[in-house]
């Protein structure tokens, strides 16, 4: 089984800054680490590649640095990378971003099954992995909670939705968007990373894609703009109430009506 899993590099904290002109984020030199959802979809296609046997690579967007998050997965047990980078993809939405994906999956190869995170928790749209699919004309199935049987042609997969968890099946090619605590994701192994840690990634740049208008990419591919990208301002006040229990109970009593959280 031919697996690919996107994965993406995402701020290691909320103290990132943010261009004032194009209104995204500055991610060059800031700390970083792969995207917490993704860890649970590369987890599902090295464990069906135990299960089923076939190859398991990665795929991410980004600067040069993101790199770093292919090294990470080559140390969980992937097979092979690639990175997809070039100054004409940033600032893409959600739109010309999964069709910059689309594009370097095509160049990439053919893969029986993509795997993608839920969301990502610096855009936390959720809407990447289904337009990726939309783009490459396989179907898709989001809220994955449950991988069932793999047969030939198909899986099977459980799919949470609000009021019930739904069983389905769909056919190979197919993307799948998972959830968090669909399987443990293991740690990095120390030997595989001394083992990988010099392993060829591919890159590919604009013109390696099969569509190299820069309009459809970018800035410039993207319908819709950020007004504003502020970092969340904090309005936590602590106060120290003393007296007896009675007399804090009072206190707090007073606070609270005054705040009009109680009658």
């Amino acid at each position: 089984m031919e697996i690919l899993v996107c994965i993406k590099q995402v701020p290691g904290s909320n103290k990132v800054e943010v261009d004032s002109v194009t209104g995204v984020l500055k991610r060059d030199g800031a700390d970083s680490k792969m995207n917490p959802y993704d860890l649970y979809a590369l987890e599902v296609g090295l464990e069906l590649r135990e299960q089923y046997g076939g190859k398991v690579s990665v795929l991410t967007m980004g600067p040069p640095q993101a790199k770093a998050v292919l090294y990470e997965a080559f140390a969980m047990g992937a097979d092979e990378g690639a990175l997809i980078t070039d100054r004409k993809f940033g600032g893409a939405d959600v739109l010309a971003t999964s069709y910059t994906v689309s594009q370097g999956i095509k160049k990439f190869g053919k893969f029986d099954l993509i795997l993608c995170g839920l969301q990502t928790t610096d855009g936390d749209t959720a809407q990447v992995g289904p337009e990726v699919s939309e783009t490459l004309g396989i179907p898709c199935v989001c809220n994955v909670s449950a991988i069932g049987a793999v047969k030939a042609g198909g899986i099977t997969v459980m799919m949470d939705m609000p009021e019930d968890i739904e069983e389905v099946k769909v056919s190979f090619p197919c993307l799948l968007t998972v959830q968090k605590d669909i399987m443990q994701p293991r740690l990095p192994s120390y030997k595989l990373k001394k083992a990988t840690e010099k392993r060829g990634i591919q890159m590919f740049t604009l013109q390696d894609m099969e569509d190299t208008d820069e309009h459809h990419y970018g800035l410039n591919g993207s319908p819709t703009q950020v007004q504003r990208i502020f970092p969340p301002t904090s309005d936590k006040v602590q106060q120290k109430l003393e007296g007896t229990s009675a007399e804090m109970a009072d206190q707090l009593y007073r606070i609270l009506k005054k705040k009009k959280f109680t009658a």
